[in-house]
């Protein structure tokens, strides 16, 4: 009886670990995922790319981001375009950006990344600006 016990409960602690494994590499494709979201939008910025820039977002008007440039508050794709078209139009030299402490969570369908960012532009007279921000994004399957 003891030996029927231990194999059984040997079982399921294995039934256990391996469900848990697999939804940890769920999990760890979904990270990648989103990080390499994140990185296909700095190139995009980087290469003041407005269109790539865009596709990291959905494209309709339920987008909505509270950024750093006024007005602050964008609600829909259309606004947040002409966000980004007027933010690279007032640096017109190039972009670099930093990326540090970024942290990825996801659970089913949603997705939350934060992160802390150093963006190094030039103004129109020629004068270096540069400021640091903390991110953070929410994603959502579709």
């Amino acid at each position: 009886m003891r030996k029927r016990v231990f194999l059984l409960g040997t079982l399921l602690v294995s039934v256990l670990f391996y469900s848990g494994a697999l939804r940890a590499d769920a999990q760890t494709e979904d990270e990648k995922a989103i990080r390499a979201l994140v990185q296909r939008l700095v190139t995009a910025a980087k290469a003041k790319d407005v269109s790539a820039v865009m596709s990291v977002y959905v494209a309709d008007e339920s987008l909505s981001v509270f950024d750093i440039t006024p007005p602050l508050q964008s609600i829909g794709a259309k606004a947040y375009t002409k966000g980004w078209e007027d933010f690279f139009a007032a640096f017109p030299g190039p972009v670099e950006i930093e990326i540090h402490e970024l942290s990825v969570m996801t659970e089913g369908p949603l997705g939350f990344s934060h992160e802390i960012d150093t963006w190094r532009m030039t103004d129109p007279e020629g004068k270096k600006v540069s400021f640091t921000m903390r991110v953070t994004y929410v994603y959502r399957k579709v």
